[in-house]
């Protein structure tokens, strides 16, 4: 994702996931063009807003509680325009969690109060094959 024309940054809570991916790609020849931030999301605001927020299974980790709290933090910390694309995971009929069940009206009921429309949602062609028919992709647009 990292490029000349993109820059990204990477946030977790986690000092010991961030060391972990500092140790990781901290060496890459795109190390430059991305940065880890240690920070919490429902706290954090960046100097500038994003273009973009990818969400990857971050959703189904937090309490189910806690999701309109993620819905406005998503929304606050994108541009206006800006583009969200969640990786909707573990889209199955488990009980408990972390990482809590999801489904696309699970998103939804969070997104669209808050600002958001759902641009497309679809199966994740490119799923590991433990994950197939378990997780979907859904891109959504700033609205308000």
């Amino acid at each position: 994702m990292a490029s000349p024309e993109r820059f990204v940054v990477g946030l977790d809570i986690s000092e010991n996931a961030l060391k972990k991916a500092i140790e990781t790609y901290g060496s890459s020849p795109k190390a430059k063009y991305f940065s880890f931030v240690n920070e919490d999301v429902f706290t954090w605001r960046p100097n500038e807003l994003f273009d973009f927020i990818f969400d990857y299974v971050f959703f189904c980790a937090i309490e189910p509680e806690m999701r309109p709290a993620w819905a406005k933090s998503m929304y606050d910390l994108l541009k206006p325009d800006g583009e969200l694309i969640t990786l909707m995971y573990p889209i199955t009929d488990h009980v408990g969690g972390p990482p809590y069940k999801v489904d696309v009206s699970t998103y939804e009921d969070v997104l669209v109060p808050v600002g958001f429309k759902a641009v497309s949602i679809e199966e994740n062609p490119h799923a590991i094959a433990t994950r197939k028919g378990k997780e979907k992709l859904g891109r959504w647009k700033k609205i308000n």
